[in-house]
């Protein structure tokens, strides 16, 4: 497996490390409920740097990127992120990425799971100037987020990062190091990402000084555990799960970020005929009406009869409730519908709830 540069502190701050996306990583430091709340009402910061970091050059590099994403790039100027995905020519979802337009090129940054898997994906489709190259190696990546994360990052640096709107980034220094600070998120609250070199003890100097700047804050590690279930709260898919490559876009609530009427690209003739002929089925948010907590693959049913299955669930930390998303027949996809979990051969009644489960200014 292999490690991100500050692997040795999280061994050192007594982490439980499993495998994620190829890569030995905290799931969890003090707990995960605990370590949700610390982001939901403090500030937190999570080690992600397993993500993949694609850079995108050449003149023909927009036109590579309108033909391999299901967003419109041409939208995009710089400084700004967008959301999107990529299809197969049959609409399944390769992957789910986020889009830097950095002035002379373009990046992409993907889930650690699929590195390869896009890298060679993308690669199978370049045509024209374009220079691919997979920067990953390059990159670590911290994400600090809650309530106080531009107070403890804005004693580090001199960019005014109220200023940073949603889904936009700059260039700038943090304690001195030069970074891209974006601000995306995963978790529905405010935050920022903090691009800068692998290098093991520039990391550990950083993650030191924003750990003494958040001090005040209570200022906490947070580990992938917590990452799902804050990202689940915020009804945000998460791919392996909510969507795969037997998933497409529309069913997965994606259409915001699809956009048939932007020219050719891959699996849009897919995705037209999907939409013309009526979606089959829906990704939804359900909660619980009893004390039961739904998983991955649980079957949803209603009158007994099969309707689809569970793809995310959980104890959710913020409502102290049972939360779950799942693909069900499109009849039952709308807020209000009755359904129900089987859990333990039980059928337990719950509730198709409009999303996110956590509302967010």
């Amino acid at each position: 497996m292999k490690r991100t540069p500050l692997y040795e502190i999280h061994k050192s701050l007594g982490a439980k490390l499993v495998e994620f996306g190829g890569f030995e990583m905290p799931v969890q430091y003090t707990g995960i409920i605990e370590e949700h709340l610390v982001v939901r009402k403090k500030v937190g910061v999570f080690d992600v740097s397993h993500m993949g970091e694609f850079e995108v050059r050449g003149k023909d590099a927009l036109s590579f990127l309108q033909k391999t994403t299901v967003n419109d790039v041409s939208k995009l100027h710089e400084g700004r992120v967008q959301y999107s995905a990529m299809c197969y020519e049959n609409g399944g979802i390769v992957d789910d990425l986020l889009v830097y337009h950095c002035g002379d090129h373009y990046m992409l940054v993907v889930n650690a799971s699929n590195t390869q898997k896009d890298f060679d994906w993308l690669q199978s489709h370049v045509s024209g100037d374009v220079d691919l190259k997979d920067k990953s190696d390059s990159f670590a990546l911290l994400a600090v987020q809650g309530p106080k994360s531009l107070q403890t990052l804005q004693k580090l640096t001199s960019v005014d990062l109220s200023k940073i709107e949603y889904y936009h980034f700059t260039r700038g220094t943090v304690a001195g190091v030069p970074m891209i600070i974006s601000r995306t998120g995963y978790t529905g609250e405010m935050g920022f990402e903090l691009y800068l070199e692998s290098n093991a003890a520039t990391c550990s100097t950083i993650w030191q000084v924003i750990f003494d700047a958040g001090k005040e804050y209570g200022i906490a590690p947070i580990g992938l555990g917590a990452r799902d279930t804050l990202r689940l709260e915020m009804g945000f898919c998460l791919y392996g799960n909510d969507i795969d490559q037997t998933t497409h876009p529309l069913e997965a609530g994606l259409g915001w970020i699809t956009k048939l009427n932007k020219g050719d690209f891959l699996g849009k003739p897919a995705l037209v005929k999907a939409k013309e002929e009526g979606l089959k089925r829906r990704l939804v948010g359900f909660t619980l009406k009893e004390k039961a907590f739904p998983r991955h693959g649980y079957e949803l049913k209603s009158n007994s009869t099969s309707i689809g299955q569970v793809t995310s669930g959980t104890f959710s930390p913020s409502l102290e409730y049972g939360i779950g998303m799942g693909y069900v027949s499109a009849a039952f996809s709308e807020p209000g519908s009755s359904i129900e979990i089987v859990i333990r051969g039980k059928g337990i009644p719950a509730q198709v709830v409009k999303l996110p489960f956590v509302q967010k200014s």
